[in-house]
């Protein structure tokens, strides 16, 4: 069995919880000394309660938010500007991965960045065989595209069963921000 190799994995499918699993991983890395560094492509003008709570674990989980929010689909082609900062996001993201600094990093929602066409799923997988060997990556989002599933090591995807939005339960804080 190999091992000092760093996992890719990847949280997909259409139920909630693909960014909280991650963060759990985070959370379990963070007491085993590992530093983690989460890219949150699409979110950014909500503030998530995990902003603040990454902040009490003294620096072993950092977390930065990169888009403006939910982007818009559909017909219409991705707006210039959700474009441009999901770049912004995969360049910080390649830098990460360069710089010594992290142990795992979390590129959350990217999966969505990539079926949106936003960028590119040959650059990601290019870039992502180009990382140091140790770090993981987690890729979270919907609709992960099957190269990303093909080179991933662990695959996990999260099926809706129940949703209370579905019942007219708007979002919760502290459940679903």
């Amino acid at each position: 069995m190999e091992s000092g190799r760093g996992l890719l994995m990847v949280f997909t499918g259409n139920g909630k919880g693909k960014t909280s699993a991650a963060m759990g991983v985070a959370l379990r890395a963070a007491g085993q000394g590992l530093k983690t560094l989460m890219i949150q492509f699409i979110k950014g003008s909500w503030h998530y309660g995990e902003l603040d709570s990454s902040r009490m674990l003294g620096g072993a989980f950092e977390i930065r938010p990169m888009g403006r929010g939910f982007v818009k689909v559909g017909a219409q082609k991705p707006d210039p500007e959700d474009v441009r900062l999901v770049e912004e996001a995969w360049r910080t993201a390649v830098e990460a991965m360069h710089s010594g600094k992290y142990d795992m990093l979390i590129l959350d929602e990217v999966n969505y960045a990539m079926h949106y066409g936003m960028l590119p799923v040959e650059r990601v997988l290019a870039d992502l065989a180009e990382r140091p060997a140790p770090l993981h990556v987690i890729a979270t989002g919907r609709n992960a595209p099957a190269e990303l599933i093909e080179a991933a090591d662990l695959v996990s995807e999260i099926k809706e069963i129940k949703h209370p939005f579905h019942r007219g339960v708007l979002a919760q804080r502290g459940i679903d921000y």
